[in-house]
């Protein structure tokens, strides 16, 4: 059970993580200022295994990773959105951060409600209100990619991109 944190269209990577802290690649750095222009509470409240909910364009902006990254770094199990910006959603598979399409899951959540989300078959189930969503599934590649820990353990441990 995960508690939902939820954004609202076009959060931007300067708003999931201000560029006046992007001087640095510490991860526990980047968590600590993840979204404090927005949510302020939120580093210090998010929990192991939450989930960030969100509207349209989620991500978009500059094409740094540190935005997924401070993300991750805070322990986010998945992030769900009704469409992501484009190298966002790339850079987030990059470093292993599950990222979930579900414009219905989105449209009927509210910030604190609980959530489990099943990566592997795309099922999104909202305890809260007791409705069940389906995204697509993470591609078996990506999921192999997430399990890895990121694109770059990924090829360590398999030696190629398959």
């Amino acid at each position: 059970m995960s508690r939902v944190w939820m954004l609202g269209d076009n959060i931007n990577t300067d708003v999931i993580i201000p560029g006046r802290y992007n001087v640095t690649t510490d991860r526990s750095q980047l968590a600590r200022h993840c979204l404090c222009e927005i949510l302020p509470e939120f580093a210090q409240q998010v929990q192991v295994g939450d989930v960030v909910m969100a509207g349209h364009n989620f991500g978009c902006g500059s094409s740094r990773e540190h935005a997924p990254t401070a993300i991750q770094a805070c322990g986010v199990h998945v992030v769900i959105a009704r469409s992501f910006a484009r190298i966002f959603y790339r850079n987030a598979v990059n470093i292993g951060l599950p990222v979930l399409v579900c414009e219905e899951a989105v449209l009927a959540s509210h910030d604190g409600d609980q959530i489990e989300a099943d990566l592997s078959t795309g099922s999104i189930r909202n305890l809260t209100t007791g409705q069940t969503f389906q995204s697509e599934p993470l591609d078996p590649f990506v999921a192999r990619i997430v399990a890895a820990g990121g694109i770059i353990e990924y090829i360590r441990q398999e030696g190629t991109l398959r």
